[in-house]
């Protein structure tokens, strides 16, 4: 796979630009899920360094970080499994107003902010 993980750190930063971008127009919930393809880009980046393949087609954080075969601190694995529950009601929500309620200004900030720290946590494993 050769270089290929840089180009998966690279749309992973830019996703995570996105997110702020749609943070700062009061987009929460697009800004939650775009931190959460962020993530998700990041960890098929350490996938392919780590395994030199291909990584798989999946959305399942918990499923890219465990192939990948590293481990962050229980902090920060708690946040996945946090921001992989989100992106299952963000892709598939029941109503707008209910996933609007949900994802206010002060949790998708903290959503952004820790995904920020868990997108830091990924780039030292390489």
């Amino acid at each position: 796979m050769g270089d290929r993980y840089e180009e998966w750190l690279k749309q992973a930063d830019y996703d995570m630009d996105t997110s702020d971008a749609m943070y700062n127009s009061g987009r929460y919930f697009y800004a939650v899920f775009m931190s959460h393809l962020s993530i998700e880009k990041a960890l098929k980046g350490l996938y392919c360094k780590m395994s030199d393949e291909v990584p798989p087609k999946t959305h399942n954080l918990l499923y890219l970080l465990n192939k990948s075969g590293r481990k962050p601190e229980q902090r920060l694995e708690k946040f996945i499994i946090k921001l992989n529950t989100a992106s299952v009601a963000i892709r598939y929500p029941d109503e707008l107003e209910k996933i609007q309620a949900a994802y206010t200004k002060e949790v998708t900030k903290n959503i952004i902010a820790e995904s920020k720290e868990l997108l830091k946590w990924v780039r030292t494993q390489f």
